[in-house]
C-alpha cells in the first residue's frame, strides 16, 4: 500500500509526543513493506539524510519557526506548509492510496481534502487534541480565536477517518460535529513491554518536556521550593527546551536554587530514561495534554507521576491515583508540593503499584497496538 503521512514536525530534528507517534508509525508502516512518503517542513541542512530509515521524507515547506516569542503557534509556518501540501499532492496525490495527517495545524488538512477527489485517497484524521472556543479565545485572543475556533469546526466537518488518544477528545470529536467514524488508540509507547525491576529511588525529581506556556515548566520551581522546606535533600531536573526556559532559570535564581536545579536541556533519549528509572517521580504540570506519553515512559521504568487536574489534560486518564501517581488539584506551588510530598512518603510500595500498573496496561498502552488498529483502518489498496 501507498502512504502518505503528513505532519509539519519530524523526531528527532523536532521533539514532542505527536513528533515520536509519526516518527514511529512511519518507521513500522515500512517495515510491514509499504511504501511510505513522510512531509513535512524543513528541519535538516540541505543535502543531509532526514533520517528515516525506508521512508522518503519531502520537504514541502521551508524551515520556519513554529513558535513566537511568546510560545503561541506562528500562523505564517501553518500557511505555507498547507500550501507546501497542496502542491505536492495536485502532482502526487493519485499515488497514494491513503493519505495520513494530523489535524492541527489545519490548514494543510483542508489542502489534502481539497484535492481528495482527483487524489482518490482515503483520509485519514488524528485529532490529538481538540480546542473550546474558550481555549482558542486565550490562546489567540477574542477575533483570532473564533477563526481559529471555526477553521478547526472546518476540518471537523470533512469526510475522515478519525483517530485521537483519549477519552477527553473522543467525546470532543462527537459534541463537536466530527463528520466520521473515530477510535481511541491509547498507546503510543514504543519501548520494551517487559516488567522492570524497580529500582531504589534517588532523591530527584524530574520534569521531561518542551517547556512552553501549557506545560508550565516554571509552576515548579517554586513547588520545589516548598517541598525542600520538608526534604531538603531532594534536586529538581529539567529535560527539555522552549521558549518558558528563561523563565525557569530566573525562578531557579530568584529562589537561590541553583546547587539543586538543573536544566539539562534536549538529551538523548538513553539519557532521559536513564533519569526517569532512578528519580523520586515525574511531574508533568501541563493544563493541556493530548495523550501524555511521558508517563506511560516513567511508569514503564516504576517510577511514578504527579499530573495536575484540567479540562484541557487528557493525561490525567493515564493516572490511577496512588497507584501509578497523583494527580494534584492544581498547579499552585502548593498543590504541586503536596503531591511531590505524597509520592515520597508512599516509599517504594508506590513503586512496586507503579510496575504492577504497568504490567497489566502495557500491552493496551503500546505503539504496536495502536499501529495495528490503524493498518486496520486503511483496509485493501483502492488500487486493487
Amino acid at each position: 500500500m501507498r502512504i502518505c503521512l503528513i505532519y509539519d514536525c519530524l523526531y528527532p530534528h523536532t521533539v514532542g509526543g505527536a513528533e515520536r507517534w509519526y516518527r514511529n508509525l512511519a518507521e513500522r508502516l515500512a517495515a510491514d513493506g509499504h511504501e511510505v512518503t513522510y512531509l513535512t517542513r524543513r528541519q535538516w541542512s540541505r543535502g543531509t539524510d532526514p533520517g528515516v530509515p525506508g521512508v522518503k521524507v519531502i520537504a514541502v515547506a521551508p524551515q520556519l519557526p513554529l513558535y513566537t516569542g511568546s510560545g503561541r503557534r506562528t500562523i505564517t509556518e501553518p500557511l505555507l506548509f498547507g500550501l507546501g501540501t497542496l502542491w505536492h499532492l495536485l502532482r502526487r496525490g493519485r499515488h497514494y492510496d491513503v493519505v495520513h495527517t494530523a489535524s492541527f495545524p489545519y490548514f494543510h488538512l483542508l489542502m489534502a481534502a481539497l484535492v481528495r477527489p482527483l487524489g482518490r485517497y482515503r483520509l485519514v484524521v488524528d485529532w490529538h487534541e481538540v480546542w473550546t472556543l474558550e481555549y482558542w479565545r486565550e490562546y489567540l485572543g477574542r477575533v483570532p480565536g473564533r477563526i481559529g475556533h471555526t477553521v478547526q469546526r472546518m476540518c471537523l466537518a470533512l469526510p475522515q477517518r478519525a483517530f485521537c488518544f483519549s477519552r477527553l477528545h473522543a467525546n470532543r470529536l462527537s459534541e463537536f460535529g466530527l463528520n466520521g467514524e473515530a477510535t481511541v488508540l491509547q498507546g503510543e509507547y514504543a519501548g520494551p513491554l517487559d516488567l522492570h525491576t524497580p529500582q531504589d529511588a534517588k532523591p530527584v525529581v524530574v520534569f521531561a518536556g518542551r517547556h512552553i506556556p501549557e506545560k508550565r515548566a516554571p509552576a515548579l520551581v517554586p513547588a520545589f521550593a516548598i517541598v525542600r522546606e520538608r526534604l531538603p535533600e531532594l534536586r529538581l531536573e529539567f529535560f527539555g527546551d522552549g521558549p518558558d526556559r528563561p523563565e525557569v532559570l530566573r525562578l531557579v535564581r530568584e529562589l537561590s536554587l541553583e546547587d539543586v536545579v538543573t536544566a539539562h536541556g534536549f538529551v538523548p533519549a538513553e539519557q532521559l530514561d536513564a533519569a526517569l528509572q532512578t528519580a523520586l517521580c515525574m511531574v508533568l504540570p501541563s493544563r493541556r495534554e493530548g495523550y501524555g506519553l511521558v508517563v506511560v515512559e516513567a511508569s514503564a521504568q516504576a517510577t511514578p507521576s504527579v499530573v495536575v487536574e484540567d479540562p484541557d489534560n487528557a493525561a490525567t486518564e493515564l493516572i490511577e491515583q496512588g497507584v501509578n501517581g497523583f494527580v494534584a488539584p492544581s498547579a499552585s506551588p502548593e498543590d504541586l508540593a503536596e503531591a511531590i510530598i505524597r509520592v515520597h512518603e508512599a516509599g517504594p510500595a508506590l513503586r512496586e503499584s507503579t510496575a504492577e500498573w504497568f504490567a497489566r496496561n502495557a500491552q493496551r498502552l503500546s505503539l504496536a497496538n495502536s499501529i495495528d488498529i490503524v493498518a486496520q483502518a486503511y483496509g485493501p489498496s483502492v488500487r486493487s
